[in-house]
């Protein structure tokens, strides 16, 4: 053999490895371009593997969270209390069930400043903390640390003593107004709609809070806290409605310098009442630590778009009917319509009327399916399914055949309806009911029945009775006031406000330009005036819709829209809240030849608003928003 000289088939390694290398840079683009799909915009630093990011970004790891057991506080408590170990087993319980684990500390952690290394520490029912625990908790704040708070936060010292709500008004931006009395076993606490923290809930869901720790109101008194509940309960206390709802904040949520805090004025074990109770504050609870621990949230706007809550004007005419053809003219200067409803007998002796009413919007029945039989009842005794049926149906063909339009409605006479009534609509062929008796929400309840729906629409403020009958206001400006303030209160919640009027009080000549005045004052407080029908239509389809949203990399946000109804939903707005600091924000579907929806970005709060059109029935779409992040 011949050295030196290249035998005949051999492989030259030279060749081997240029050709390992192209392999190699082919694979490591292949695996960024992978990366890129899922992560969305990177840079190469962002997946040098540290355990830290992996973690985070990959294992989909949990935020650090620590509960404080203050011993402070547990020796201001009766000996032999259990009540802070009650407590630390609730929240422990709540974390576990939402998939985070946390680790208990003491108040000399805080002191020694080790706790710097949390996203979040829950100061559950810390009312003694020392001065050296507030300076540590204030510098954990101002490097961007998560406080989630209840009760009356460091209001005593290290040694029992009274110290005041300094703390308060520095760090969450509070002003104590009172403590809730306990002469009421249980309080009712209204939960505000369209909020990061109480997303997914029903707009003005009443939870129901125990009074026994004596919970605590408070008044906002800083732009960077905001109002996320109120204890005022304006169908049981007197006062008036703005003031009473300003001065008793029981949930606040905000920023303190680089931080962020929740606060709750009571404590989570106080919380009571039947699964659906429990169901919404776990989600409350999700929401608090989600936006605590910066992750983005997502929820269908209660209203459309450009609407800030959502008005119906009923007038009911049960025999009473002249005095209605006076709102006629206010309605079409307005350019609204009402949802009227009407006796169907009365309607049979007025066709003409009836048959004008119908022009200004829509005609549904006021039937009296039954009411409490005597005063020394405890139920409300309504008539069975059969006679409820057999009337509400009655009165549909007979108001049908004066209008010549679909009744989809019905108004119970004496505001009262039961578990049968859901099921009388169903098969008498209405859509939804209107009632006086109180729900819990100010916005439409889906009742289902037999894989049947219908809605369920409450009375959410004081009518006309009340107001001029009851309350003897007999002077316009007084009335229009009153309607006002519960008009405000509806908007602070964002829910749905039914103007409930009778020919013989708000329709007379005298006083039915408080109606216009209404409707105006409506309109520039950005209510969406319409129909009950309508509302139904926008509710029924607004229940269909699911959405899953999940933070994938560090500048990149995927939101799953899901359509899982019956009909298209032509115009759907799906807010995001980003939870971060975002520019040049690209949003693309992740299904080639699917359109993009148009989206609209509020640098104030981080918010994005999606628009999307014509989401078919059982059709699901996946977007991703992906954006730059900045430090302002």
């Amino acid at each position: 053999m011949e050295v030196g000289k290249p035998q005949k088939g051999s492989i030259n390694q030279l060749h081997i490895l240029f050709v390992g290398l192209i392999i190699v840079s082919l694979s490591i683009i292949t695996y960024f371009f992978i990366l890129k799909g899922v992560f969305g915009d990177f840079s190469t630093d962002n997946f040098i593997p540290k355990m830290e990011r992996t973690n985070n970004l990959l294992a989909g790891g949990k935020a650090k969270v620590a509960i404080l057991y203050s011993n402070y506080t547990q020796n201001m408590l009766p000996q032999g209390s259990t009540w802070l170990e009650d407590n630390l087993n609730t929240w422990k319980r709540f974390l576990s069930n939402n998939g985070y684990g946390c680790t208990v500390i003491q108040d000399s952690i805080i002191e020694q400043g080790k706790h710097f290394n949390y996203d979040v520490i829950i100061l559950m029912g810390s009312k003694s903390l020392s001065d050296k625990e507030i300076i540590q908790i204030k510098k954990y704040l101002d490097r961007g640390g998560s406080v989630f708070a209840t009760s009356g936060t460091a209001t005593f010292s290290e040694d029992g003593k009274w110290r005041g709500w300094e703390y308060f008004s520095q760090v969450y931006g509070l002003k104590f107004s009172k403590e809730i009395d306990n002469d009421q076993v249980i309080k009712i606490h209204t939960l505000r709609g369209q909020l990061p923290i109480t997303a997914n809930i029903p707009t003005g869901y009443p939870l129901k809070i125990a009074t026994w720790d004596k919970p605590i109101a408070c008044e906002i008194l800083d732009p960077r806290t905001i109002q996320a509940s109120f204890w005022y309960n304006f169908r049981l206390q007197d006062g008036l409605v703005r003031e009473e709802i300003k001065k008793s904040a029981g949930i606040a949520y905000g920023t303190y310098n680089a931080g962020r805090f929740v606060w709750m004025g009571f404590e989570i074990n106080s919380v009571i009442g039947v699964q659906e109770d429990y169901i919404y504050f776990d989600k409350l609870f999700k929401n608090c630590m989600s936006w605590l621990t910066y992750q983005p949230l997502a929820y269908v706007s209660e209203w459309p778009e450009g609407y800030q809550a959502a008005a119906v004007i009923t007038p009911e005419i049960s025999q009473e009917i002249s005095g209605t053809e006076n709102l006629l003219p206010i309605l079409a200067s307005e350019n609204v319509k009402a949802s009227f409803f009407i006796d169907p007998y009365v309607a049979e002796q007025n066709k003409s009327l009836v048959q004008q009413l119908s022009k200004y919007g829509e005609v549904g029945s006021l039937v009296d399916i039954g009411y409490l039989a005597s005063v020394n009842d405890t139920v409300n005794k309504l008539n069975d399914l059969y006679t409820q049926t057999a009337k509400i149906r009655d009165a549909k063909r007979r108001i049908e055949a004066i209008t010549k339009k679909p009744v989809q409605g019905l108004f119970p006479l004496f505001g009262l309806f039961d578990q049968m009534t859901p099921k009388a609509l169903i098969d008498a062929g209405y859509l939804y009911v209107m009632t006086d008796s109180l729900t819990d929400r100010s916005v439409p309840k889906v009742l289902i029945r037999d894989k049947n729906r219908v809605s369920a629409m409450t009375k959410t403020a004081r009518d006309d009775n009340e107001i001029i009958r009851d309350l003897h206001l007999t002077q316009n400006e007084f009335q229009f006031y009153t309607y006002q303030e519960d008009i405000d209160r509806i908007l602070f919640e964002g829910g749905l406000y039914i103007m409930k009027l009778h020919p013989e009080f708000q329709c007379k000549a005298e006083h039915v330009q408080v109606v216009r005045d209404v409707i105006r004052d409506l309109k520039l407080k950005k209510f969406w005036i319409t129909t009950a029908d309508e509302i139904q239509k926008w509710y029924m389809k607004k229940n269909y819709v699911e959405l899953r949203i999940e933070r994938r990399g560090i500048s990149r946000i995927v939101v799953v829209v899901t359509n899982p109804g019956k009909e298209v939903y032509s115009d759907l707005s799906v807010l995001v809240d980003m939870n971060d600091n975002a520019e040049s924000i690209k949003l693309t579907s992740e299904i080639i030849g699917t359109e993009a929806p148009a989206f609209k970005y509020n640098k104030s709060d981080n918010s994005l608003y999606l628009f999307i059109k014509n989401l078919k029935a059982g059709e699901s779409r996946t977007f991703n928003i992906d954006y730059t992040k900045t430090n302002r």
